[in-house]
């Protein structure tokens, strides 16, 4: 599975630990919130919905950051985007452990928010301009799997510090902790390289004048506007489909299957074991089978866990046994689409695109679980969320059909060191 990574030169191998620690201490930092939400709630005495406006408010900010920051790496360089990205990340996760009241955390989390998605744009397409094209697919399938690995650390180390600290200050010392990404930038500065030679990028650009101009509407021009649009539906499509899932599956479960495994410890690290498992098997399909096969293979089988998990008679024993497809099936799309995406653009777009057409989908999936509490409203929940997931990964489906098979292309004229 991984001898690909021998085959690689030192310059790939650093790059690709850059973004993996990258990604993971962004998960870090990403999933302590939901771990520390009744603490913030307690505190301050906001509602639920206050809450979950910290997660809509983060989400439009890292969707802005990745459109500006992904046309920022075009102009400037992957590297150097990639840097200022973690710092920015770094430090208003930082400041939000200070903040004094509820309107200066959510400022604090939508600036936080910004940089997650800038970082995860530059560092998407520096990945896929470094590593040789052979092994493209492997290296960014395995890179998402760091996603796991935050997630992962955050619990434990939630459960370290709120067994060892008062929840008051127990959520300000995590967040505290949210610095720790700034000292990649370190590891960054000397070991790697701009992948990206600066005269290719200025004779693109005087080729089309729009990008010299308007950087962040160069996706729009008539020669990727095909792939800007479909690229964005399919994002709405897998992000659709997971945010339907993950908002509703717990309550489903639990109100109306009457199940309790959801809220132990067993059934977390099964989830997030299945993540990192399918990002690591997305990672060799995509150079065997290609992007198009992959990403169609995980949406098809993410309809058929859907419909098992609502419409089969299950027991807490079968739902720990089936939380593992679930997370599985559910990481294999967005494995795909760093792939997919960068192999859609020219060298002076790809940022710009890679950013807008994975974001644009994070923005427009926070309309899915609003369409399943609306749909349950009338009919079961169960059959809210099914119908509604179905819907999202059919929009993959049809997208990814559209969509032409981009395995083996050649993203850079540089060759790895």
């Amino acid at each position: 599975m991984f001898s690909w990574y021998r085959e690689v030169s030192r310059t790939e191998r650093r790059t690709f630990w850059a973004c993996f620690g990258g990604w993971a201490l962004d998960a870090l930092d990403v999933q302590m919130f939901s771990l520390v939400i009744p603490a913030i709630i307690a505190e301050w005495g906001i509602s639920k919905t206050d809450a979950g406006l910290v997660s809509a408010v983060t989400l439009i900010a890292s969707a802005m950051g990745g459109w500006i920051c992904g046309a920022a790496a075009d102009r400037y360089g992957r590297v150097r985007v990639l840097q200022i990205t973690v710092i920015w990340f770094s430090l208003f996760t930082l400041l939000s452990a200070f903040s004094q009241n509820f309107p200066q955390f959510i400022v604090l989390k939508a600036l936080q928010g910004f940089g997650f998605g800038g970082e995860w744009a530059a560092g998407a397409v520096l990945m896929a301009e470094t590593i040789r094209n052979q092994h493209r697919g492997k290296a960014m399938g395995a890179v998402q799997s760091a996603w796991a690995v935050g997630w992962a650390a955050a619990v434990l180390l939630y459960t370290v510090v709120f067994s060892t600290m008062s929840p008051q200050l127990g959520w300000r010392f995590m967040f505290a902790l949210g610095i720790l990404p700034g000292l990649l930038v370190i590891y960054v500065r000397r070991n790697v390289p701009e992948p990206l030679r600066e005269s290719t990028v200025r004779a693109i650009q005087e080729d089309r004048p729009s990008i010299r101009k308007i950087p962040l509407l160069s996706i729009f021009a008539p020669d990727v506007l095909r792939m800007t649009l479909i690229g964005g539906l399919l994002g709405v499509g897998a992000h659709g489909g997971y945010a339907a899932l993950t908002t509703w599956l717990p309550t489903f479960l639990k109100t109306e299957r009457h199940l309790s495994v959801l809220g132990t410890g067993g059934y977390l690290a099964v989830i997030i074991f299945a993540f990192f498992c399918g990002c690591l098997a997305a990672s060799q399909l995509l150079d065997r089978i290609g992007r198009r096969g992959t990403i169609l293979f995980f949406a098809v089988c993410c309809v058929i866990t859907v419909l098992v998990y609502i419409f089969l008679p299950l027991s807490n024993a079968a739902m720990l046994v089936l939380g593992f497809p679930l997370g599985f099936f559910a990481a294999g799309i967005p494995a795909s689409m760093g792939a997919l995406f960068n192999e859609l653009y020219p060298q002076g777009t790809r940022g710009t695109g890679v950013g807008f057409c994975y974001n644009f989908g994070r923005v427009v999936s926070a309309g899915f679980p609003v369409m399943v509490g609306h749909l349950a409203a009338k009919h079961s929940l169960g059959f809210a969320i099914g119908v509604d997931a179905a819907f999202a990964y059919a929009i993959v489906v049809i997208s990814v059909l559209l969509l032409p098979e981009t395995s083996g292309r050649v993203l850079t004229e540089e060759t790895a060191a």
